[in-house]
């Protein structure tokens, strides 16, 4: 513990954690997730019959391997996605703690760096060349369509972290020669022709003024490039954008029922699937084996540009998987590295 931390921290760094969650505007609900599965490690460090230690310890002195073990344990208990919510939580908590200074080490790092190892991308699922998706993207015509599928296949991002957008996330140079910046994020800087995307948001949670629809998954905040390509489509799109009704002012909003509204999960699924099935890629009772999908376009941004670049830390840091206390190398070089590899490797859609 660092001396610097208060006595309430030192005997309960969970409540310590979850104080200065609440801080930061995390819900209710939220919270009380962290405190159940927190305190299940806790019971579980301090069992010595359940953790390898065989002596009861607290988090800080817990290492990779008494983690490994409580993970273990889980997978007895939960679906295997719950597991990886749990770890994701174990993780956020160390990660948080060290950086405060409460903690020495964050022993759940190399933890979930190994569970990201393991989980295997699926042989199974329906082969698209660039030229089939290219002739995909060219048959949608819509403005709203085009852009989230667009956006989706150029960025690898979930279907909830693209809902979560805010105009204040995008930065690009407008062909007036005016650049589009709505000066909310001082994490792009003088970064033009990038969009960035939080770690943070939760269900429920309220940031920039508004409720969000879905939780954000990444283990960390990306900035990700904006090409050419997926800068002239978002161009179209925010030409016909109507007028947001929320205050968060967010990049995408319903054009048809719930004019102006921000678009949901289930809106890109359907929309999604509506261009999939015209072009004989979506079969009702079909499954992730058949089915195009707004998850099937994160899995297609992977493959192809993983094997583009041969680099699988470039596209593990713009999915989002690599957790900030495991590699720093990507984003302290951003100019040259990332962004150099990313617009040499990325395809063409348009």
């Amino acid at each position: 513990m660092s001396a610097g931390a208060s006595e309430e921290a030192v005997e309960d760094p969970v409540e310590y954690f979850l104080r200065d969650q609440e801080f930061h505007g995390r819900s209710d609900r939220t919270l009380d997730s962290y405190r159940r599965v927190l305190r299940d490690f806790e019971s579980f460090l301090a069992d010595s019959e359940r953790n390898p230690a065989g002596e009861s310890m607290k988090p800080d002195e817990a290492g990779q391997r008494e983690c490994m073990a409580w993970v273990h344990e889980l997978r007895g208990e939960v679906a295997e996605s719950t597991v990886a919510t749990y770890a994701a939580y174990l993780h956020r908590f160390y990660a948080y703690m060290t950086q405060v200074g409460t903690f020495d080490a964050n022993p759940m790092a190399l933890v979930t760096e190994e569970m990201d190892e393991r989980i295997e991308s699926d042989p199974t699922r329906r082969e698209v060349s660039v030229e089939q998706m290219q002739s995909f993207v060219d048959a949608i015509a819509r403005p709203l369509d085009r852009a989230l599928v667009v956006t989706l296949l150029k960025t690898g991002m979930r279907v909830g972290e693209l809902c979560n957008l805010d105009l204040r996330d995008l930065r690009f140079d407008h062909p007036a020669g005016d650049e589009l910046d709505a000066g909310g994020r001082p994490q792009l800087g003088e970064r033009s022709d990038s969009l960035f995307v939080s770690a943070t948001p939760e269900r429920g949670e309220v940031i920039n003024g508004k409720e969000r629809p879905a939780s954000n998954k990444r283990k960390r905040d990306t900035i990700v490039p904006v090409d050419d390509e997926l800068r002239r489509v978002l161009v179209k799109w925010l030409a016909v954008r109507p007028d947001p009704t929320s205050p968060a002012d967010p990049l995408f909003v319903n054009t048809r029922e719930r004019w102006g509204r921000r678009i949901e999960p289930s809106g890109v699924r359907y929309i999604v699937e509506q261009h999939a099935r015209e072009f004989g890629w979506y079969r009702t009772g079909g499954g992730s084996e058949e089915n195009v999908t707004p998850h099937y376009f994160r899995h297609f941004f992977t493959t192809h540009l993983r094997d583009a670049t041969g680099d699988r830390g470039i596209v593990k840091y713009l999915r989002g998987d690599v957790a900030e206390d495991v590699i720093d190398t990507y984003t302290h070089n951003w100019g040259d590295r990332v962004r150099e590899v990313y617009e040499a490797n990325v395809y063409s859609l348009l």
